[in-house]
């Protein structure tokens, strides 16, 4: 199961985001963050496989807003991914999408 915490700027991501969640989660993945969330906290993730990793990806991303009409791209930063993430992230040289001073 996958938690989304609001913390003012900040959302800590908490549990699990397997294919499943991902699966579940995709269709909705505009409402999972508030429009002042800046910074995603990976700090509690017990466990991402790859499916996981892309939508990560996918929701640093996404617009800061569906209303905005310009077409401004927002780009949150993914910060103190957890040991078992930490490992995708050097087996698929994903360290440019994370923030340098947070891994």
């Amino acid at each position: 199961m996958i938690e989304f915490e609001q913390q003012g700027n900040t959302c800590l991501v908490k549990g699990r985001l397997t294919q499943d969640e991902v699966i579940e989660l995709w269709p909705n993945r505009h409402q999972l963050f508030t429009e002042s969330t800046q910074v995603v906290d990976l700090s509690a993730l017990t466990y991402v496989d790859s499916a996981g990793v892309a939508m990560l990806l996918a929701l640093k991303g996404l617009n800061i807003s569906e209303t905005n009409t310009a077409s401004t791209q927002y780009s949150r930063t993914l910060i103190h991914p957890a040991s078992q993430l930490q490992k995708m992230i050097e087996l698929y040289d994903l360290d440019t999408f994370f923030a340098e001073n947070s891994r």
